[in-house]
């Protein structure tokens, strides 16, 4: 047998992920030193009830209470308790303690990630957090060193599972929302407070992640534009599927030319937009045949074309799988010494409000079926600056004889948000719609 050096690993947290690192790494030390150069040696473990139900079976003499003390001295940390505290007091203590830190917690790096790569830098200490933007997807590594000195344009990703379940199965199936979901709840892919998933908090914080790497640019949580899918109804994906649309909740990061700039020579420069909210997506674009609570990300590069890594984006020994991996990582990088992989955000490009990006939309109206109503929302959209491409009319008519109602679905040409927005509004209260039923962005096209 080699005779490896070791090298002590920390665990805080053993949930579902957290458990299934640990029993990897008990149960594949050898590999793992093969691969690493050095025996990974599972220091203990720190929880909050050392008596806790887990999903393997651990020796309980590895756990503890007592994180700071299981620290210290310790070669490399893993954080996976989630949350932001005490997660990112661990995470700084491992740091000042000289320890090298993986993490999967998106939460903490999209609010306090500055701080923490900023406090790395100063000791020479690396953070590798891999499973914090897809679960086993690895992207993170593509981004931040195969694409380093490529220029990255855009990035679509569905990076959260639970409302693409969700999504999935309405599309699929036709259901309603309310029931998806509460189906998703029973098998376990839906929390039961949905909140963060639905309403787009958790792609979001991703989002920023992404967002950051592929733009060497920090970007604050509070700069990302978040909508939720809890307006989407069966009916709206009917007319999606009818345009030959499918919907998808999309993190969006790109890379904009913003006139207003100050770029020398151009009058110009280079911004960006990071936004997270249901789109319309084409059936061709290859995110429409990610199904299931499957994750997807898909880069568009200058240099290198169009990229889509794809795979499960949660589950315990899903994500378990990219968290060795920056494990290993660690170890390579604690063998070979010297200073620890900085994170890149010295571009410091503008972020662009909502209100300045420019795409396509789907509007979908309910007004009274009488004459010259179409021709007054025209009127309304071509004000506002906004091009009709398509008009698409569905009418219910009155059981007792009065005017039916009619849905009217437009499509449109590339309109600046600000103007579909300000539109919208003039639409609501123009006294001719009864209802603005949706505002769909269409993306991928």
């Amino acid at each position: 047998m080699t005779d490896y050096r070791t090298l002590r690993v920390a665990l805080l947290g053993a949930g579902a992920v957290g458990s299934q690192v640990a029993g990897l790494l008990l149960r594949h030390g050898d590999e793992l030193a093969d691969r690493a150069g050095a025996r990974l040696e599972l220091a203990g473990i720190a929880v909050r009830d050392v008596d806790a139900p887990r999903d393997v079976d651990l020796p309980r003499e590895l756990f503890t209470t007592d994180a700071d003390s299981l620290i210290v001295g310790s070669d490399i940390v893993i954080e996976l308790m989630g949350g932001i505290e005490p997660a990112r007091t661990s995470i700084l203590h491992a740091i000042s303690s000289g320890a090298d830190v993986v993490t999967a917690n998106k939460a903490l790096l999209a609010t306090h990630g500055t701080e923490i790569f900023d406090a790395a830098d100063q000791v020479g200490a690396s953070v590798y957090y891999e499973a914090a933007a897809a679960g086993a997807i690895p992207i993170i590594r593509p981004l931040r060193d195969s694409l380093a000195g490529d220029r990255v344009r855009r990035i679509m990703g569905i990076v959260n599972g639970t409302t693409n379940y969700i999504l999935d199965r309405m599309d699929t199936e036709g259901a309603e929302f309310a029931d998806v979901l509460a189906d998703a709840q029973r098998l376990g892919y839906a929390e039961a407070d949905p909140t963060a998933d639905v309403e787009g908090y958790d792609a979001a914080q991703k989002a920023a992640i992404l967002a950051s790497l592929a733009f060497h640019t920090s970007v604050p949580l509070d700069t990302v534009h978040r909508e939720g899918i809890t307006s989407i109804d069966a009916s709206l994906i009917e007319s999606a599927r009818h345009a030959g649309y499918v919907v998808k909740l999309l993190a969006v990061c790109e890379r904009i030319e913003d006139a207003s700039g100050t770029g020398p020579g151009t009058g110009s420069r280079d911004a960006i937009s990071v936004r997270v909210y249901p789109a319309l997506v084409p059936r061709t674009h290859p995110l429409a045949s990610v199904h299931g609570a499957n994750n997807a990300v898909f880069v568009e590069a200058e240099a290198a074309g169009n990229l889509m890594f794809y795979g499960a984006g949660a589950g315990g020994v899903q994500t378990a799988s990219a968290v060795l991996g920056d494990v290993v990582s660690a170890a390579r990088h604690h063998i070979a010494g010297g200073v620890g992989v900085g994170e890149s955000t010295r571009a410091n490009l503008p972020i662009l409000p909502i209100g300045r990006v420019t795409t396509r939309y789907q509007i979908t109206l309910e007004v009274s079926d009488e004459t010259g109503v179409l021709a007054t929302v025209a009127g309304i959209l071509s004000e506002g600056r906004v091009s009709i491409a398509t008009v698409e009319q569905t009418v219910v008519t009155d059981p007792d004889g009065g005017p039916g109602i009619a849905r009217i679905v437009i499509g449109t040409h590339k309109a600046l948000e600000q103007d579909l927005s300000d539109t919208v509004a003039r639409l609501a209260a123009s006294g001719v719609v009864e209802r603005v039923v949706s505002v769909l962005r269409v993306e991928g096209d």
